[in-house]
């Protein structure tokens, strides 16, 4: 493929920096939304259904019960609207929502690259102590699969549906932030001062959804390959891995820590000799890298359109439900 790579990165941040510009003003315009029932005289503004996009697990317990009653829950079916399009993602397209999209992992990108100007570089914990610390991640992603597609049946998650608590998920939320708890305030910068030193520190050790994720991304026809013919053997692939794998070792790049950043790729002096693949055994092909992110999105929003056209994305909570619960939960 006769192109200059490094466009590939520049193309990474870009989308990142979009997402992440676009999450920040769906964050003001719900603490918008908020504020004209928590204080009076607050002019209306409409609640942003994309909000939902930080209730993962309302995502997945609205999943579950759709599955097994056909029913989308009213009051935040954005959530489960969003879930699906990201799991649809991982499938088809590797856990590119994680390297592409998710604002998360963007500040979390923020922080290493930030730590490595600081220190001159970031820095990497033990193999023992960096493969026990990756199995949390996995345990709480356990734990969250257990106690709702196992253990919650559909009749108690109806009961929950119906409660304060659930119907106003997003407010309560936003104000873990809005009304930070000294607790929250020292796990933050606990999570902030370890991300300059370790790249990806929240991602790689500790977050469930990208756990689940990584593990559904293996399913993806879609990989990093590397063609040993052409391979110089440089190791730019490796030094500059953000999920530290070892890619300059490996034919196929299969891992659910590869969240399809491309970086690699974009490192690589050789031509052809790393490529983003699309396919099975000897069908698999290269394909030009700055279609990854297009079909990537066109995936994402494709299943966003056909729940917007379902009728199944804007809130059916009443405006009176927000007047009663949100000064309740600001008055605690």
């Amino acid at each position: 493929m006769q192109f200059e790579k490094g466009y590939i990165r520049r193309l990474r941040y870009a989308f990142q920096s979009a997402f992440l510009l676009l999450s920040l003003q769906i964050g003001y315009s719900f603490y918008q939304f908020v504020l004209h029932f928590r204080e009076q005289g607050h002019p209306f503004v409409q609640r942003p259904s994309s909000v939902d996009a930080f209730l993962p697990i309302s995502g997945l317990m609205s999943l579950k019960f759709f599955l097994f009653t056909g029913i989308v829950e009213p009051f935040h079916p954005a959530a489960l609207v969003i879930f699906v399009a990201v799991l649809a993602v991982s499938v088809l397209m590797k856990k590119g929502f994680c390297g592409w999209i998710c604002p998360i992992g963007t500040v979390s990108q923020l922080f290493w690259m930030a730590g490595e100007r600081m220190f001159g570089r970031n820095f990497r914990m033990e193999k023992y102590i960096d493969g026990s610390l990756r199995s949390m991640k996995y345990i709480l992603m356990a734990l969250f699969l257990i106690a709702i597609v196992v253990v919650m049946p559909p009749n108690l998650m109806t009961l929950f549906f119906i409660s304060d608590y659930y119907k106003t998920a997003d407010v309560r939320t936003m104000n873990v932030f809005a009304q930070m708890s000294v607790l929250t305030l020292c796990v933050l910068s606990a999570l902030g001062a370890l991300s300059l030193l370790y790249k990806n520190f929240w991602c790689r050790y500790l977050c469930p959804y990208g756990a689940l994720l990584g593990l559904l991304s293996r399913l993806s026809p879609v990989k990093i390959r590397r063609d040993n013919e052409k391979c110089v053997h440089c190791r730019a692939c490796s030094e500059n891995c953000p999920s530290l794998l070892d890619v300059e070792k490996k034919q196929e790049v299969s891992s659910p820590e590869c969240f399809g950043c491309m970086t690699c790729v974009s490192y690589c002096p050789s031509r052809d000799a790393l490529d983003m693949t699309f396919g099975r055994g000897r069908k698999r092909r290269a394909f030009r890298p700055y279609l990854y992110p297009i079909i990537l999105l066109l995936i994402f929003y494709a299943v966003i359109g056909l729940g917007m056209a379902a009728g199944k994305w804007k809130s059916q909570i009443p405006g009176d439900e927000y007047q009663r619960i949100i000064p309740e939960i600001f008055a605690k």
